[in-house]
């Protein structure tokens, strides 16, 4: 049987179909988990990682981030959520600009909010208005244009150990 060669930029038929079907390795097939801890947002994507507080109580949700003067470069607030839910915020009392990155129950980021006016009561949702899917499990506040500094971008993910790590994008090794 003669094998055509397969040139840069195109794919074999058996690899096509097996992408096709499912079949084929997620494209970090064969990459190490990351090991996750829970002080830590980690975007293996961009090989970044945020020193965060965890904000998954009622009370320590809506205190968030507010009377903060200053944040540490990549450190924030991890605010976690029992179940996906519609979630928006605003910055009442918050002294700082944010970035807010809204990420679904697999970790992926599906919209990012960049420098939150400070003080502004106006409600930042989190989901495009067209999003199918607008529930959010998670959602990392860090320093105003700290996201973007970062690499950061809707559709990446983040390895954290309170994701389901069934479900999970990026499971923790």
């Amino acid at each position: 049987m003669t094998r055509r060669p397969v040139r840069p930029g195109m794919m074999s038929g058996s690899l096509l179909l097996a992408m096709v079907l499912g079949l084929a390795a997620p494209a970090n097939a064969g990459a190490t988990a990351p090991v996750c801890d829970a002080g830590l947002a980690q975007f293996p994507a961009v090989g970044k990682q945020v020193r965060v507080e965890i904000a998954d109580d009622p009370a320590e949700r809506a205190q968030g981030l507010m009377a903060r003067r200053s944040l540490a470069p990549e450190s924030g607030m991890l605010f976690i959520y029992d179940s996906p839910q519609t979630v928006s915020f605003w910055m009442k009392n918050t002294l700082i600009p944010l970035d807010m990155v809204f990420m679904d129950d697999r970790g992926v980021i599906r919209h990012i909010h960049p420098n939150a006016v400070p003080l502004d009561l106006t409600s930042v949702p989190g989901a495009a208005p067209d999003d199918p899917s607008p529930e959010r499990l998670m959602v990392l506040e860090v320093a105003g244009g700290g996201a973007g500094r970062m690499g950061l971008q809707p559709g990446m993910a983040m390895a954290h150990p309170r994701l389901d790590q069934k479900r999970a994008a990026i499971p923790c090794g």
